[in-house]
């Protein structure tokens, strides 16, 4: 049976979504502050969590930061009542896998999470080289030209993908489903925000060009 740390300090809540999960045949455990909740994430394992953003004492997106610094790679699903555009990229680039704002229903949160645990079912290889930019898989890195950039969970699975696929345009749909596994409403520009950042990035180092607009399509990494 899979185990999912539910972070959660509002006890309705926390209790809501525990019956939700153990009538998905899965095993919840619910801590209710941050920082026991970093503790359980970093001793012991666990097939996913839901973290709530406003967390006493630690913050859900602190969690999140210092469970990846850490090396923990169990996929995290943030919980919120905030709905910007804003706080869904800094829990993003914080090292959450997906983002879900309160209120939320059952079938929402089960879609979810099953496909951010599908992800950590994914085959990668161990690097990727387009050109002068160096994607290491396995250390979850990049460089480019020999110089190390620094990238945030979410930009890296974007370049990632971009450098599996170098030389194909991906349209922004498909961008969306591979990295996101769902679609945002047609009115969000949350591709070309990413986008934009990883350009802002590589440009300090020369490859700012590397990723083309492919207009009417989406984007492409150039070989």
């Amino acid at each position: 049976m899979m185990r999912i740390l539910v972070i959660e300090d509002n006890p309705s809540i926390a209790d809501a979504i525990r019956q939700m999960l153990e009538g998905q045949k899965l095993a919840a455990n619910v801590v209710g502050d941050g920082e026991a909740g970093l503790d359980h994430l970093l001793r012991q394992s666990y097939d996913a969590a839901i973290v709530d953003v406003m967390l006493p004492g630690m913050d859900g997106f602190a969690v999140a930061r210092s469970a990846r610094a850490e090396g923990v790679q169990t996929p995290i699903l943030m919980l919120t009542a905030r709905d910007g555009v804003e706080d869904r990229v800094k829990g993003l680039d914080c090292g959450a896998d997906d983002y879900l704002v309160k209120p939320f229903v059952e079938e929402e949160l089960v879609a979810r999470l099953r496909a951010i645990l599908r992800r950590g079912d994914r085959p990668v290889v161990a690097a990727i080289d387009v050109g002068k930019l160096h994607v290491d898989i396995g250390a979850r890195s990049a460089a480019y030209d020999g110089k190390r950039i620094e990238f945030g969970a979410t930009e890296f699975r974007l370049l990632e993908l971009l450098a599996r696929n170098a030389g194909i345009a991906l349209s922004r749909a498909q961008i969306l489903e591979r990295i996101w596994d769902y679609d945002f409403d047609g009115s969000s520009n949350i591709v070309d925000v990413y986008v934009s950042q990883l350009r802002r990035k590589l440009k300090k180092f020369g490859g700012g060009s590397i990723i083309e607009t492919v207009w009417g399509v989406g984007y492409r990494l150039t070989t």
